[in-house]
């Protein structure tokens, strides 16, 4: 290898990421939101549907491909990938995201730009999603690492970022995609700046990224706000053996399904609701009730997960799950008969949603340690594969089949709901029976 070689790849490793002594732990946020924000851009994928759909002739379902498979690949690198990044790195893993997740803009660009629609979904959907599974679990043993006693407030700012990324993502897209125009050529426009723009954004997060010494502590007066806790190391090989692990699998599959139901039927769901009142719901209102509910995603996400430092892991997702029943059967009993009533609702649905994406991996430092919670996270996030699948699957295919069977308005999405409260009650049980991991499956040396 050439001296040049050798010295990107140093630059990447680890021990040249080692931060020196009286670096700021709090510039590390900030280098993981730079990651999160653009990979967050994955939630404003709507806002291209209808132009690829006129442009190259697709199918709603067609247009979708790309962010579907996105989201799979999401969890599928995340979990084949986990123990790489936890090897290599916060750098390395955000240079490969940063890698993927940009020039699979620049493939997009180009299956636009010649009308070959395979190309988006190979583009956007398999390298651009391998770049968002990476870049997804990139910070979070770093930032656990480096936030002993704040894990939940640590990783909640990252993962704000990725449910706040499409507030950013969204307008700049339709703007650029209005300047450009909506043609072919004009998507393709939109892909390549896309790509270009976010490869430098994502790179000071590659730059500014560090991680702790060996010896490093936080400050004292931090440090001994809490009680020190007995140090318990799992492996990730040893974590997915043990009935925790999957307890909390299922808690993050069926929570992320029923927020995920909402979020992707959101506009037509309130407008059916309200259809046959007095005051129906316009399509504009109904665009800013999604974008309303991605607020909350994104402030959920740092909320929540703080405030999960402050009163437990398994207590919040008492709230996140049994509450989330309850608010489920309200929308469903008494959903049409206030606005006020409906949105609220939705609205603390949603925020739990957001906040049991960024408090998870502090749920899995408690039980497992922060050896290789990054690499453990990464596994668990199979569970998001599934409900990205599973939740618009329950809304839509139910809906479809009452709309068939004569039915309308409220009574859409009433037996789909039955179904959510289901599955949040399971989840809740789930979440019951999580008790410390047996000391069988610690690492070595660590204590019980």
């Amino acid at each position: 290898m050439s001296g040049r070689g050798r010295s990107s790849v140093d630059f990447l490793s680890r021990a040249r990421t080692v931060a020196s002594p009286g670096w700021s732990r709090w510039l590390v946020p900030p280098a993981a939101l730079a990651v999160h924000l653009s990979i967050g851009q994955a939630y404003a994928w709507s806002v291209f549907k209808p132009p690829l759909e006129g442009a190259l002739g697709l199918s709603g379902t067609q247009s979708a491909l790309p962010f579907q498979l996105g989201i799979v690949m999401l969890g599928l690198s995340a979990a084949f990938g986990g123990t790489l990044v936890e090897r290599n790195g916060p750098r390395w893993a955000m240079f490969v995201s940063t890698v993927c997740f940009c020039s699979g803009f620049l493939v997009s660009a180009l299956g636009a730009a010649t009308a070959q629609y395979w190309l988006v979904v190979l583009g956007y959907g398999v390298i651009g999603g391998i770049g968002l599974g990476i870049g997804y679990i990139s910070p979070v043993s770093t930032l656990i690492k480096w936030f002993p006693d704040r894990p939940g407030m640590a990783t909640g700012i990252a993962i704000m970022g990725f449910g706040g990324g499409a507030l950013i993502a969204s307008p700049w897209s339709a703007a650029m995609l209005e300047g450009f125009g909506k043609d072919a050529s004009g998507i393709a426009a939109t892909f390549l700046v896309h790509g270009l723009v976010y490869a430098v954004f994502m790179t000071m997060g590659v730059l500014l990224v560090r991680v702790p010494a060996d010896d490093w502590r936080p400050p004292s007066s931090v440090a001994s706000a809490k009680p020190a806790a007995s140090v318990v190391n799992v492996s990730a090989r040893n974590a997915i053996r043990t009935p925790q692990f999957w307890c909390l699998w299922v808690v993050l599959c069926f929570n992320v399904t029923a927020g995920i139901g909402i979020l992707e039927k959101a506009a037509p769901m309130i407008r059916d609701f309200f259809a046959d009142s007095a005051f129906p719901v316009s399509v504009g209102a109904a665009a800013g009730f999604v974008a309303l509910l991605s607020l909350v995603n994104m402030l959920g996400r740092f909320v929540w997960s703080s405030t999960s430092d402050v009163i437990g892991r398994k207590n919040i997702y008492r709230l996140y799950l049994g509450v989330g029943a309850l608010l489920y059967l309200a929308i469903a009993l008494l959903g049409d008969t206030s606005k006020p009533l409906f949105i609220l609702c939705a609205m603390v649905i949603l925020s739990f949603y957001g906040g049991g994406f960024a408090t998870i991996p502090a749920y899995l430092k408690d039980l497992f340690g922060a050896y290789q919670v990054g690499a453990i996270h990464g596994r668990l996030l199979t569970a998001w594969s599934l409900a990205g699948v599973l939740g618009p699957l329950i809304i839509n295919a139910v809906a479809d089949a009452q709309k068939a069977a004569g039915r309308s308005g409220p009574e859409l999405y009433t037996a789909s709901f039955s179904i959510v409260i289901g599955l949040l009650v399971i989840a809740f049980v789930a979440n019951e029976l999580v008790r410390p991991v047996h000391p069988r499956h610690h690492e070595p040396g660590t204590a019980g």
